[in-house]
């Protein structure tokens, strides 16, 4: 039977508890912990040295907080931990921890403590991290849960860090495929960002996981997400960019990954649209060049599926004018006094056209007064 005192050094709720107050001690961020953890090996070896060894490493006054007995404000979090913790499908990860990602355990400052709900098992399972723009076309989210579902049903965990827009487009086409996706939020795991994305970050903790390194309680920080990013490059083996403007927070997870050495994707668009420039910028840095699933489950030695659908699928129930404006509007976005001269159609005529092709989801209007055709 598995040890639980906490008064018991070599028990897991021990070893669980010096882990937290390493995590909560005042003036120890990541980086000293991971000098500190160097050095003593283990949390319970640093709380165990003595002033004078942990003077080498830190300030007098941090090392005398990890010298004395847990703070009551550490020992209150704690308790909450357990709290958490007790609730099913809840669990806390540590580096030594036999479920801990591999992949992460790569990086140079692995996360102390990862807060994760749902199945711990997909996160050592081969992922690719699907991220775009907050703010992304119909069609952008189109493709992000098209090609999300074919990873998932290809064996792949599909991750991506909860925003609006691609990423959540994104998980849910990974739990459309085999229920296989991670959320890695940059909130603790007991808080829910943004909070249009409530319902989907219930079904990722029941169907897949959703995960944390930020303590319990952890609002929303603009300093977060950036490093929110790096977990959800490192836990993965590729990163597929779907929609990016130029300065998109996007392109920091693809740089991580390069730099992670981890393989880039991305998906061009038109030389006129602001979501394809983060795209093709990748691009011409070396990303490769994707526009069905394949070109991403080839290169990482996953069995290929069919490739995601080529052929325009037809318009059912349009008629002749509806079909003939489509041709014409094709895929780059086009303005509406330039696409009544492509369609030789009267404006008037051309407006109800567009506006029931808007309805039945055949075409998007996009900022700027411009319309894109949509394949659904």
């Amino acid at each position: 039977m598995q040890d639980t005192d906490p008064a018991n050094p070599a028990s897991p709720a021990a070893r669980l508890a010096a882990w937290v107050r390493l995590e909560q001690t005042p003036g120890v961020g990541s980086a000293t912990a991971h000098h500190l953890l160097s050095r003593f090996g283990t949390p319970q070896s640093i709380f165990s040295a003595s002033h004078l060894a942990l003077r080498e490493f830190v300030s007098d006054s941090v090392a005398r907080a990890l010298c004395g007995p847990m703070p009551d404000a550490c020992a209150a979090y704690l308790d909450s931990v357990h709290d958490w913790l007790a609730q099913p499908g809840h669990t806390l990860l540590t580096p030594d921890h036999a479920a801990f990602p591999p992949l992460l355990r790569q990086l140079a400052m692995p996360p102390l403590l990862l807060y994760a709900a749902g199945r711990i098992a997909l996160l050592s399972v081969p992922a690719v991290a699907v991220v775009g723009s907050r703010n992304a076309t119909g069609q952008g989210v189109a493709n992000a849960r098209a090609f999300a579902a074919a990873l998932s049903a290809a064996g792949l965990t599909v991750v991506s860090g909860l925003a609006l827009g691609i990423d959540a487009a994104a998980h849910d086409g990974g739990l459309r495929g085999r229920g296989s996706t991670v959320a890695v939020t940059g909130t603790g795991a007991d808080r829910i960002y943004p909070r249009r994305n409530e319902a989907l970050a219930r079904r990722i903790a029941e169907e897949g996981c959703l995960v944390s390194e930020y303590p319990l309680g952890t609002g929303p920080s603009p300093g977060n997400f950036p490093r929110r990013n790096r977990l959800i490059s490192g836990l993965c083996c590729a990163v597929l960019v779907v929609e990016a403007a130029a300065g998109s927070g996007s392109l920091i997870t693809a740089k991580l990954a390069a730099d992670q050495g981890r393989d880039v994707f991305a998906i061009p668009g038109s030389i006129h649209a602001p979501l394809s420039k983060g795209c093709h910028s990748l691009i011409r840095d070396g990303a490769t060049l994707v526009d069905c699933v394949d070109d991403i489950l080839i290169p990482l030695q996953v069995a290929p599926l069919a490739s995601l659908a080529v052929a325009v699928p037809e318009c059912g129930g349009c008629d002749a004018g509806q079909l003939a404006l489509l041709d014409a509007l094709a895929y780059e976005p086009v303005g509406a006094d330039a696409l009544a001269v492509l369609a030789g159609s009267e404006p008037g005529v051309l407006a109800g056209q567009l506006l029931a092709l808007e309805l039945a989801g055949h075409v998007e209007r996009l900022p700027g007064g411009l319309f894109q055709r949509v394949k659904r």
